[in-house]
């Protein structure tokens, strides 16, 4: 597989008690997080590429840009779409969108990542 635009990658949830915001810490309310709505997009980012990257390298997010448009209470089904958008050198660009069944916009965003290579990462982060 060729690391190139047009990878893509979805996730398909459905909204539990512990990832709504009063869970988490970021609020007091039985929604869906927006921390956990984040996370959910970067792991769609990250399988979006995983049989794309060389033997060694991993990618790490270093840029994120989330609307959080819609509330999504416990028992929603939430699908969040990653689709790779750019290559440039190490760095990766993403568009994110998250949708319940009713097809409403939940969310929208960018997600860039870097190309690193793994056992350095670790090595300079363990210092």
């Amino acid at each position: 597989m060729t690391l190139a635009p047009g990878l893509h990658a979805r996730i398909l949830i459905m909204v539990e008690t512990s990832d709504t915001a009063a869970k988490v810490g970021s609020g007091d309310v039985p929604v869906l997080a927006t921390p956990r709505l984040l996370a959910l997009a970067e792991q769609a980012t990250v399988q979006a590429v995983a049989g794309a990257l060389g033997p060694g390298q991993t990618s790490v997010g270093t840029r994120v840009t989330l609307e959080h448009l819609a509330a999504s209470p416990v028992g929603t089904h939430v699908e969040i779409a990653a689709e790779l958008t750019e290559v440039d050198g190490r760095r990766l660009a993403f568009a994110f969108t998250a949708r319940d069944r009713r097809d409403t916009v939940v969310a929208t965003g960018t997600i860039e990542r870097a190309i690193v290579d793994r056992e350095r990462f670790l090595a300079r982060a363990a210092r």
